[in-house]
């Protein structure tokens, strides 16, 4: 092996294929999306999201650095609906407080952008990437910026009328952010499978093991709807709501979306019910992966599960305290990585 290496240019052993580094670096990245959903979660609930009134890209990563610059901002901040509705009278110092918590959110995002974007152009110059993955490592790029536009639609739709942003687009900014998250596990779990078994093929998605992740997907954009109704503070009790299974308050809107996307009450009590269909669910997967040999990822998977089923309930009996309710959404987006981890894992079992 040593001959070999030395009787080849360096140049060529440096361009080698590299599906370990890469995979590495993907799981990274997974792991600032993590972050990143935690941010936004105390984002979200500090009311700090509509307090940065402009996107700016690449300008906007540098804070005010003057008193005049912090001035400009909380006077643009004012012309927004949330400070006529909801903050009149703010003081400067309350409104740094929540413009931290927007700016770090932002920050992360292009953080995250240029931790993406800077190693991949590496890999390709270095030829790293295997034969057939570029164009995917591409498409990864382009999603995160579809991510970022997605999120200043959001923005965007609480600065009129209203004192937060609407709740559907909270929960396709969220939604954006788990399939980004979701197709870079599975890149990384493809390239950590190419490290151990070269020439490997890339793994498939059973229509078995899709069902419980698309569960969990749907569980978690029913928890950013309720999120952004403040749909959680309408019960602080379990597993009752306000004493009744099904809970009084709720009302139709006049179509099947507008009820799905206005009533905290529906909201809350889909959220709590179909948690369980989403947890028998990924039991059954982990099941699978039990019978598949993969007992570690089975047994992580089961534990996530439960640890998640307990900070929703702490979540919504301490009145939606910021420590629980922070975790629970980290624990949740965890947790759907996690199960796209196993459904890779089986679509492995039946490639082979």
């Amino acid at each position: 092996m040593t001959d070999l290496a030395q009787s080849v240019a360096p140049g060529t052993i440096a361009r080698m294929p590299r599906p370990a580094a890469l995979a590495r670096w993907l799981f990274g990245i997974a792991g600032l999306i993590l972050l990143m959903v935690a941010v936004g979660g105390v984002t979200r609930l500090t009311e700090s999201g509509l307090s940065i009134t402009e996107w700016k890209p690449v300008t906007g990563a540098i804070p005010p650095l003057t008193q005049a610059d912090w001035q400009a901002e909380f006077e643009a901040y004012k012309q927004s609906s949330q400070y006529v509705l909801m903050n009149q009278g703010m003081t400067l110092a309350a409104f740094k407080h929540i413009f931290f918590w927007e700016y770090v959110h932002r920050l992360l995002g292009r953080l995250i952008g240029l931790a993406y974007a800077l190693p991949l152009a590496w890999f390709a110059w270095r030829g790293a990437i295997p034969r057939g993955h570029g164009v995917r490592l591409v498409g990864l790029l382009l999603l995160g910026g579809a991510q970022g536009g997605v999120g200043w639609l959001m923005v965007r739709s609480g600065l009129t009328d209203r004192v937060n942003v609407e709740p559907a687009m909270l929960a396709a900014h969220l939604g954006m952010a788990l399939i980004l998250l979701a197709a870079v596990v599975w890149a990384a779990c493809d390239f950590a499978r190419l490290a151990r078994e070269p020439g490997a093929g890339k793994s498939r998605l059973t229509l078995l093991a899709a069902g419980p992740v698309l569960l969990l997907f749907l569980q978690l954009l029913l928890g950013a709807l309720t999120a952004g109704l403040r749909a959680g503070y309408v019960a602080n009790s379990w597993p009752l709501m306000n004493d009744h299974f099904v809970p009084e308050g709720i009302q139709w809107w006049g179509s099947l979306w507008m009820t799905l996307t206005s009533d905290p009450f529906l909201v809350h009590f889909l959220h709590r019910w179909w948690a369980w269909a989403a947890a028998a669910a990924i039991i059954w997967m982990a099941g699978r992966l039990h019978r598949a040999g993969a007992t570690t990822l089975a047994f992580v998977l089961l534990g996530i599960t439960v640890g998640q089923i307990l900070l929703g309930i702490a979540t919504v009996i301490t009145g939606i305290a910021i420590v629980p309710a922070v975790t629970h959404q980290l624990v949740g987006a965890l947790l759907f990585g996690v199960s796209v981890m196993a459904a890779h894992r089986l679509g492995m079992v039946r490639a082979a």
